[in-house]
């Protein structure tokens, strides 16, 4: 489904992805572990077409089609969805009234009906449930004064009603608690794991992966890839560090 080759990127002059190969086919979550300037957040940047990441050499597919030559709201529409490691507040907008918007933007790119109100707020309360999170929350103002939990949960309620074919989550749970944890890492087994679907997770931590058992782990070190195993993988990292694996 996602097909990244030898991939090199910069911010500003300074280089941060070194030709990094990755694959990851539907049906597959496969995470992305790494210490802290590796890359990872580049990546989630590149793929999502944040400005201010120039590609500089390599190639990126998305079912089939030159990812690198779409803006982001095309990658939205073709089906990539990008989780913020820390999610943005919009004021003066309600979540209801931003879904929608954004889901019926999508419908209309795909030649898609759009949903009528009705239908939108069946689809975002059956969305909100798996999250647990209350429909009042959603008639706020797009993420201005919630805590970091909730607005990791009304991000993957965001996820839920887009109903993407590929998720990048770039640390999704940082700054969760252990509860929070459990229903965001729940939500994404119930929206994400599909044969049709797949994930890309970048986290710090074991913590969400025993919550999201990973088909695949890699390394991110450097700007690349150096390794690549199972979920026993994670769990080294976790006993040992980087350095230790590695090496």
């Amino acid at each position: 489904m996602l097909e990244i080759t030898n991939l090199h990127a910069s911010v500003g002059d300074k280089p941060i992805l070194k030709g990094l190969t990755l694959s990851v086919p539907a049906g597959e979550i496969h995470a992305i572990m790494g210490p802290n300037g590796a890359g990872k957040s580049t990546l989630s940047n590149v793929l999502g077409g944040k400005p201010g990441y120039e590609v500089t050499a390599g190639s990126v597919t998305f079912r089939g089609e030159d990812l690198l030559a779409l803006d982001p709201h095309e990658r939205a529409a073709k089906g990539l969805f990008l989780g913020f490691q820390y999610p943005v507040e919009i004021p003066g907008v309600s979540n209801v009234q931003f879904l929608r918007e954004a889901l019926n933007s999508q419908r209309k790119a795909r030649g898609e009906e759009p949903l009528s109100g009705g239908e939108f707020l069946k689809l975002a309360k059956e969305k909100a449930g798996l999250l647990k999170m209350d429909m009042e929350m959603l008639k706020r103002q797009v993420n201005v004064g919630f805590s970091g939990g909730e607005k990791k949960r009304a991000e993957m309620v965001q996820m839920g009603i887009l109903d993407p074919a590929f998720a990048v989550l770039d640390e999704t749970d940082s700054g969760l608690d252990i509860d929070a944890l459990r229903i965001v890492g729940a939500g994404i087994n119930a929206i994400m794991r599909s044969p049709d679907k797949a994930v890309l997770l970048i986290t710090h931590y074991q913590r969400l992966l025993d919550v999201v058992a990973p088909d695949k782990v890699s390394i991110l070190a450097g700007g690349r890839i150096v390794e690549t195993g199972g979920p026993e993988l994670a769990l080294r990292l976790e006993a040992e560090g980087y350095d230790s694996v590695m090496a």
